[in-house]
């Protein structure tokens, strides 16, 4: 007996420090035995107080009365599966005649607390069938990407959501994104996830960095076009478009509409090209927006509105060319001039990481859902990587991308130098592959002078 009471407090004593250091492996461990059998047992009083339930239908209800029984009680939602996860539990719930999946996402914060879980979200499979993801921990706090993940072409893990799904970035499904951080806000590292993700498929990235590059040109070898200041960058936009018209004419002259070929074979977009004709597709990342529409002169005004009627028509036209468009920006508002909401209205993904004023949180989500404004100024400044990411269906996730240094993000660029395509259109853009000897700057005024 004195042995077992030992080996019950050690059991204890393991999972409460595995809770505190490691709640993954808690839960792995402990965690999802101990929740599985927690809904189980409290399944039916938890939907009766959180009001999912509907009363006994008619023929119940005569049934107990001819049987002179008493009166059943009222029916939970059924459950149709109950799957164990990495970070939480999945239950799959086939609603009551009567019932809504409105009503489960609406109790969706009392579920969270009557079956003691971080997390609880809702989502409707099909017509009856909701399901409902409850995660043990907070999986955003030290995020873990899964080992295998589902990637295809053109499409990126990016980041890990709050439910423990993983965040895609798919430009098929998703053309064009817009992407708002400030200062410190983790917007550098999901840019770099992004990066990191693309360099080992089969498609040109083309950078605009007017920082002066010091975002993008580290990794310049997975490039096959750099700008690094607005006037730069209004000529590699305009030779974009070009290459965007080139590319309309070869669809047209490939599109096979005659009366042999069948429906699903006749080329509107690259995709539908043959693959020995179809061009490479190519992701074009804007550092910060900001710096493309500020302007303090009539010669650069003038410049602007090159720049963002160029970054308009792509956006407009660039899918089925194959040219995507990732805006990144640290304030993104309707001060920065005439077609910057036209063009944020053709940016149908939406990620906003902590940012300085509301303004910026409306340009991202206003037109989509109220309360993810709402949740991206309550970002707080210390959970640096957070951010809202939504789309213009409504549906809005908070995510976190994993931290990746400089370093790797430059190393993978590197390893996959040779997936860099040439493109004729943008020859005068690609940036320099042999490195170039480095001239000693003095670090401070009593720094030695090199000779």
């Amino acid at each position: 007996m004195a042995a077992f009471t030992v080996a019950l407090v050690l059991v204890v004593a393991a999972a409460g420090l595995l809770r505190w250091r490691r709640p993954a492996w808690y839960w792995m461990t402990f965690g999802v035995t101990l929740a599985s059998l927690r809904v189980l047992i409290r399944y039916a009083s938890v939907m009766d107080a959180c009001g999912l339930t509907v009363p006994p239908s008619r023929w119940r209800l005569s049934l107990a009365r001819v049987t002179n029984r008493p009166v059943p009680d009222s029916r939970p939602p059924r459950i149709l599966r109950l799957r164990p996860t990495r970070t939480g539990l999945v239950l799959r719930l086939g609603l009551r005649p009567g019932q809504d999946a409105f009503d489960v996402a609406a109790a969706s914060d009392r579920l969270r607390h009557s079956f003691s879980m971080y997390g609880v979200t809702s989502r409707e499979v099909r017509s009856g069938v909701v399901e409902v993801r409850m995660t043990g921990y907070d999986v955003l706090k030290r995020v873990q990407m899964p080992a295998k993940v589902d990637t295809r072409p053109m499409r990126v893990p990016v980041a890990l959501r709050e439910d423990g799904s993983v965040h895609y970035r798919d430009y098929r499904a998703v053309p064009h994104a817009l992407t708002l951080g400030a200062t410190e806000s983790g917007k550098s590292v999901y840019q770099r996830n992004l990066v990191a993700g693309l360099a080992p498929m089969d498609v040109a990235l083309v950078g605009i960095d007017c920082k002066q590059g010091v975002e993008l040109f580290p990794l310049a070898r997975r490039f096959s076009a750099l700008a690094d200041n607005p006037d730069t960058a209004a000529e590699l936009l305009d030779a974009l478009v070009s290459r965007m018209e080139g590319i309309y004419q070869l669809i047209r002259a490939e599109q096979r509409i005659t009366a042999a070929v069948p429906d699903a074979e006749i080329a509107a977009d690259i995709w539908d090209l043959l693959e020995h004709l179809r061009p490479v597709p190519v992701v074009v990342l804007v550092d910060e927006v900001a710096e493309l529409a500020l302007f303090a002169s009539k010669e650069e005004e003038k410049r602007r509105d090159r720049i963002i009627t160029a970054l308009v028509r792509l956006a407009q036209l660039g899918r089925a060319a194959g040219i995507y468009l990732e805006i990144c920006g640290q304030r993104f508002g309707s001060e920065l001039g005439k077609g910057i909401t036209m063009l944020r209205a053709q940016l149908t993904g939406r990620t906003a990481h902590r940012v300085n004023d509301e303004t910026s949180a409306n340009m991202a989500f206003g037109d989509i859902s109220p309360d993810a404004v709402l949740a991206a100024i309550q970002i707080p400044a210390e959970l640096r990587g957070l951010a809202i990411a939504g789309d213009s269906t409504g549906g809005w996730h908070r995510i976190r991308a994993p931290h990746t240094s400089l370093r790797r993000a430059v190393n993978t660029c590197n390893r996959h130098a040779d997936r860099t395509p040439d493109l004729p259109e943008l020859a005068p853009f690609r940036p320099e592959s042999t490195a170039t000897a480095a001239t000693a700057v003095p670090l401070s005024k009593t720094a030695p002078a090199t000779a």
